[in-house]
């Protein structure tokens, strides 16, 4: 039986969730992922999971907040003026796209609003992750080739270079 290993291409079925249940990523909503191992192309904590396992395996691993979006920093927590948002609404649960200036240039930082009053509005720049562990379970539905090197078509089985057995 053909088991994943180093640089094998790969499509996975998968759903992501937080410890309470709270599924927060589905392939049900974006489609089969794939990838190839050794590339970097997904969290590295997700992808040693997927090492070893066979076709239509399923598997359930916990990734820790240090393997995935780093632990929640405080720091990175904003009071800042509601007037600086004009006569925008602002509600909390928001996720708004501030300007901030680092080293001269000017970058779009996603955060979400923690907190909305009269004058003031809480804005965490963390990862919505951040702090999390995250609960994944994979299927893994095919090995094989990438599509662009030729050969195999994903999902097939056979020896094309890129680890495929």
């Amino acid at each position: 039986m053909q088991r994943v290993s180093d640089n094998d291409f790969v499509t996975v079925r998968y759903e992501g969730m937080l410890t309470n249940g709270e599924i927060f990523e589905s392939s049900e909503d974006t489609g089969p992922l794939e990838f190839q191992l050794g590339t970097n192309s997904v969290m590295a904590a997700f992808e040693k999971a997927v090492y070893g396992m066979a076709v239509k395996e399923t598997r359930t691993v916990t990734i820790p907040p240090e393997e995935a979006y780093g632990p929640k920093h405080q720091e990175l927590v904003y009071t800042v003026e509601r007037r600086l948002f004009k006569e925008k609404e602002i509600n909390p649960g928001m996720v708004l796209g501030l300007d901030i200036n680092k080293d001269g240039e000017v970058h779009k930082v996603p955060g979400t609003v923690v907190e909305a009053d009269g004058e003031k509005v809480v804005v965490d720049f963390n990862h919505p992750l951040a702090g999390q562990d995250l609960v994944y379970k994979i299927t893994l539905e095919s090995i094989g080739c990438p599509p662009k090197t030729g050969g195999n078509e994903p999902g097939q089985t056979g020896s094309c270079g890129c680890g495929g057995k």
